[in-house]
């Protein structure tokens, strides 16, 4: 975790990844689909939200609990041999590199 990642414990003990304010409070939705899907393209995970993946999991309040959503929906069979905290916390981390990335003018925008 760098200077610009901060995190954060709920009621119920979950770590939650947080970008900087300035980051994470500037995204745009598109922004942070395009983030997400760096971070799964990263990851090596063969996923991709388009907008209406991402628009059916906006009700849920965090990343964390989208993730939980889409797995029991599209790959539930990954729960099984996946914690849904560690996959959300490598992809916080690495939508934070999509972030810094951004910002140096060195991300390129091809996770649409």
């Amino acid at each position: 975790m760098d200077d610009r990642t901060a995190a954060t414990t709920d009621r119920q003990g979950e770590i939650t990844m947080h970008a900087e304010p300035s980051i994470a409070a500037a995204a745009t939705p598109e922004q942070e689909r395009h983030a997400l899907n760096f971070a799964f393209s990263e990851l090596g995970l063969l996923w991709h939200w388009d907008e209406d993946t991402y628009a059916r999991l906006q009700p849920a309040a965090t990343d964390r609990e989208r993730l939980r959503a889409y797995l029991e929906s599209q790959h539930r069979h990954l729960l099984t041999v996946y914690d849904v905290d560690f996959l959300a916390n490598a992809i916080g981390q690495t939508k934070q590199r999509y972030y810094d990335g951004a910002l140096a003018g060195t991300q390129a925008q091809a996770y649409a």
